[in-house]
């Protein structure tokens, strides 16, 4: 499944968040950096994969994370 098709299958991605906001919630003793940061290495982790796996393509992947930046950062479209 492709990050795009993976955005467009909203009841199993609505299953993953809430099972993935469960495991984050287990987490809370952490300080939100460091949960930060391991996030992170998972996130890269799981791209790589994606990649690897031939599931998405480089350009998929910046766009993805350009819209995770633009997202949290709340950019105005360009």
């Amino acid at each position: 499944m492709s990050l795009s098709e993976a955005m467009r299958d909203e009841g199993i991605l609505e299953q993953c968040l809430d099972e993935l906001g469960e495991s984050v919630a287990a987490l809370e003793h952490y300080p939100v950096a460091v949960l930060a940061i391991g996030l992170r290495v998972h996130l890269e982790a799981l791209l790589q994969a994606l990649l690897d796996a031939e599931l998405c393509t480089r350009a998929e992947v910046r766009e993805f994370i350009r819209g995770l930046e633009q997202e949290t950062l709340q950019y105005e479209d360009e």
